[in-house]
């Protein structure tokens, strides 16, 4: 039995790749989720694991040298899934410290007491280093990101996701940490905070409330169904070469605007006749807004064997059934 150290479980790709882990491995593998709970943490949608001998929930901050350095002296980790992260832009424009004190300071945290634990027998251990194609900065109508480009970094909470990035190199290049890295583009499906683009549209959407988009909606992102990018993460921290970094993506490229009208669409056609396009209302574009990202993941689609399975329409449907089912929006 492998034993796995979540980072940021509770929250929204946590809380998937932990249900994955699960649905996959069965008992073969042992869960430690480690989540502060802040607000976007939510310990309830794992309930179900609860009092199982192989799942385990601890309510801790990555900050926290001595609870973390008591796990992993006692807990025989072999395998760290680090996505605990401040993730919103919107927020890191109104105040950023806290970007940066997670997702710097915090991963420079858990990579020291992994290091003050690990360092005298690493063999078959292995770490993975979640981050996001926004560290690139932003593109043209054309071309993609790859790997070995530079970052550059557009808003304080990407600047934060690159200097965690430059934390985990460091510490790969200096202590020989076993770390892999990803990034990823936009995710979606169950689970995710609604003040997210998706479950916030989707909340409006019933509540007949206009729906924010910024400028004139046109800016571009790949839209991944938050499951194949768990397949994506696992199949890295397993068989990605230590050292590296991996794209993950979906090739597909859609707008804000072409996001907003499929869910209206949606709603409209399965749940309520009554609503109309009149909802979208444009606003002022957001600082710093990248007009578009997309990935070449050709590194991950040749040398590990993962491509993306769910499609668009089929992911989204899926998402708001969930959220009209499972989610009850405050």
């Amino acid at each position: 039995m492998k034993t796995y150290f979540v980072t940021g479980g509770a929250g929204f790709i946590g809380t998937n790749f932990i249900k994955y882990l699960f649905e996959s491995h069965g008992e073969d593998v042992r869960v430690i989720n480690y989540d502060k709970l802040t607000y976007a943490g939510n310990r309830e949608w794992l309930e179900a694991f609860e009092g199982k001998k192989n799942y385990r929930f601890v309510q801790g901050d990555i900050l926290d040298k001595e609870l973390l350095t008591t796990i992993f002296k006692e807990e025989g980790i072999d395998f760290v899934v680090h996505l605990a992260a401040e993730s919103h832009v919107d927020r890191s424009l109104q105040s950023d410290i806290e970007f940066f004190q997670t997702n710097v300071i915090g991963t420079r945290m858990l990579y020291q007491v992994i290091h003050n634990v690990w360092k005298d027998d690493i063999s078959d251990k292995r770490i993975l280093h979640v981050s996001t194609d926004e560290v690139y900065g932003e593109l043209e109508e054309s071309g993609q990101f790859i790997e070995h480009m530079p970052l550059h970094p557009n808003n304080p909470y990407s600047a934060s996701k690159a200097g965690g990035e430059m934390v985990a190199i460091a510490y790969r290049k200096t202590y020989g940490l076993p770390i892999v890295r990803t990034r990823c583009s936009n995710n979606f499906g169950p689970y995710q905070h609604e003040e997210k683009l998706i479950p916030k549209c989707i909340k409006n959407c019933l509540n007949h409330k206009k729906i924010p988009v910024y400028g004139d909606g046109e800016n571009i992102r790949e839209w991944l169904f938050v499951k194949d990018h768990c397949i994506a993460m696992d199949t890295v921290l397993l068989t990605g070469e230590l050292g590296e970094v991996y794209n993950i993506g979906s090739h597909q490229e859609m707008s804000t605007l072409h996001i907003v009208t499929t869910i209206l669409q949606y709603l409209k056609e399965h749940v309520d006749s009554s609503l109309s396009m009149d909802l979208i209302e444009f606003t002022e574009d957001r600082l710093g807004h990248d007009k578009r990202y997309a990935v070449d993941t050709n590194k991950i689609e040749t040398n590990l064997n993962w491509t993306p399975k769910t499609d668009f329409e089929n992911g989204m449907a899926v998402t708001i059934d969930w959220y009209l089912k499972e989610y009850r929006f405050r």
